[in-house]
């Protein structure tokens, strides 16, 4: 049994401890918003926050998060700032097929958490990990300024 805090409610769930965080997510708790990418890291589709961090869920373990917090972008829009964020990616108009979107919009939250004025270098370092196969990048970046004016 492992228990986390989940979207600001305490869970504990009953499943093996080195099952990916992004499997319990969606197959055991059915919050379908974090996405399966790759399985390795690379994409950015399952980004969750791990205490504030945004985090890779594909490649984290369950037994990791016992004890912790955990946020989905199923509750990122409950913060200043993850409001903020969700607000202007779509006045930037910023998903084209949207699957990305949710790791994308978890990276970027996490940054103006800890950064509310990044630089387009800041963001390019904290976004590196979330690919976006439609290309929306200028959109993604021109969001991340509007929303570090508006959080």
């Amino acid at each position: 049994m492992t228990a986390f805090t989940l979207n600001g409610k305490s869970v504990n769930v009953n499943v093996s401890p080195d099952t990916p965080l992004l499997w319990v997510l969606r197959d055991t708790l059915n919050l379908t918003g974090t996405k399966y990418g790759c399985g390795i890291a690379q994409c950015g589709a399952c980004t969750v926050h791990i205490d504030g961090a945004a985090t890779r869920s594909c490649v984290t373990p369950v037994s990791a998060v016992a004890g912790k917090k955990v946020t989905t972008i199923e509750a990122i829009g409950v913060t200043k700032v993850g409001k903020a964020v969700q607000q202007a990616w779509i006045a930037e108009d910023v998903p084209q097929c949207g699957y990305c979107q949710s790791g994308q919009i978890m990276s970027a939250s996490a940054l103006l958490a800890k950064n509310p004025d990044p630089s387009d270098a800041d963001i390019d370092a904290a976004m590196a990990g979330n690919i976006c196969r439609c290309g929306t990048y200028n959109r993604i970046r021109a969001a991340i300024h509007r929303a570090a004016k508006g959080a």
